[in-house]
């Protein structure tokens, strides 16, 4: 896999997809190489959702969140209950690796689309809690700011159940 954070352009739009693609490429190069078992594996105390698996499910749905529920306005069909909040990193853990990798790319290459086909000042259909409408813009910002940070956790957790390192 070949990731790059240099944009072909320099115009706002080309750098913010070329940035949330790198941390989106990042994320899957961290799941190379690693075994069924550890992608499953929660090594973190106190953290039992936190596992390869279910940080790169819960980023694909969270992009599915943003871009179609609060972006388009449709509605939400998330795995998420108010009972279970973070169901989308639980059922994770009964899904084959490969399954989840080939979701987020389905849905990261739909929304690379949908990036590309809309004006970044165009505002989401569904407010924040705050009442908020965000504009694609900050929606782009926020996801690669969501992505980058579970990277680190994905570094973590991949070193921690089998050594790896420098992805």
């Amino acid at each position: 896999m070949t990731r790059t954070d240099s944009p072909p352009a320099r115009d706002e739009r080309t750098q913010l997809a070329t940035f949330l693609d790198y941390v989106r490429d990042t994320a899957r190069a961290k799941c190379e190489g690693i075994s069924p078992d550890d992608a499953r594996r929660a090594p973190l105390p106190g953290s039992p959702l936190m596992t390869i698996a279910g940080l790169i499910n819960h980023l694909s749905w969270v992009e599915y969140y943003w871009f179609e529920v609060a972006f388009l306005g449709g509605a939400d069909e998330g795995p998420w209950t108010d009972e279970d909040p973070d169901r989308e990193m639980r059922i994770a853990v009964d899904m084959p690796l490969a399954d989840v990798l080939s979701l987020y790319e389905e849905r990261t290459t739909r929304y690379r689309e949908l990036v590309a086909s809309h004006d970044l000042d165009t505002p989401a259909k569904r407010p924040r809690g705050d009442g908020d409408h965000p504009d694609l813009r900050w929606i782009v910002l926020h996801l690669i700011e969501e992505t980058a940070r579970h990277n680190g956790h994905l570094d973590l957790i991949r070193e921690i159940v089998d050594g790896t390192t420098g992805v």
